[in-house]
C-alpha cells in the first residue's frame, strides 16, 4: 500500500472510530430518536454512513459507464430500518469497513471512476477514484459531526469528551 493509501485508511478509521463513541451505549428506541427539528436519528445516521461507503466503494468497484442512480433506496437511506439494531449496523459498518481497506491496499486512487446519473446530476462525469474514497470520508466526517449534536441533545453524552477522557486527558 503506498503512504497515501494508508493514510487514506488510518484517517477513514480514526472517523469511524469517533462515530462509534457517539453512538456507543444507545439503546434503540434512543438511536430511532429525533432530538433536533431535523428529521435526522443516530440509527438513521448510522444507516446512511454504512450505504454511503457500501455504495462508493462498488461504484469504484464496478466502473460501471452506465451506472444510474438508485432512486428507490433513496427514501430510506436516513432511516434506521424496523429489523435494524444499533449492534446490527455496527457490526455491518465494521464488514464494510473492512472490505474498504483491503480494496484501498490496491486501490490505485488515480483511476478515473463514472459516476452514476442521477436526476441532479443527469451528465455523466467522471473522478478520481481517490476523491471518491475522499468523499466518503467527508460524509463520515460530516455526520459524526450530526450525530454528535443529536447524542449531545439526546443524554447530554459528548464525543470529545469521552474521547479526551479515554485518553487520559481533562476536557
Amino acid at each position: 500500500m503506498t503512504t497515501e493509501n494508508t493514510d487514506i485508511v488510518k484517517m477513514l478509521d480514526e472517523q469511524r472510530a469517533n462515530f462509534h463513541i457517539t453512538v456507543r451505549g444507545i439503546t434503540e428506541e434512543q438511536a430511532r430518536t429525533r432530538t433536533t427539528t431535523s428529521e435526522l436519528t443516530l440509527g438513521g445516521l448510522l444507516h446512511h454512513v454504512i450505504s454511503n461507503e457500501r455504495h462508493w466503494m462498488k461504484v469504484i468497484a464496478d466502473l460501471d459507464e452506465n451506472a444510474e442512480f438508485d432512486m428507490a433506496s433513496a427514501g430510506g437511506e436516513y432511516v434506521m430500518a424496523e429489523n435494524e439494531t444499533v449492534a446490527g449496523l455496527i457490526a455491518e459498518w465494521e464488514e464494510v469497513a473492512r472490505s474498504t481497506s483491503a480494496a484501498l491496499e490496491t486501490l490505485d486512487l488515480d483511476l478515473s471512476v463514472p459516476v452514476p446519473t442521477a436526476p441532479w446530476a443527469p451528465e455523466r462525469i467522471w473522478q478520481s477514484a481517490r476523491f471518491t474514497v475522499l468523499h466518503i470520508l467527508r460524509e463520515i466526517s460530516q455526520h459524526a459531526g450530526h450525530a454528535d449534536i443529536i447524542r449531545e441533545e439526546l443524554d447530554g453524552a459528548n464525543t470529545t469528551r469521552t474521547w479526551a477522557a479515554e485518553a487520559g486527558m481533562s476536557f
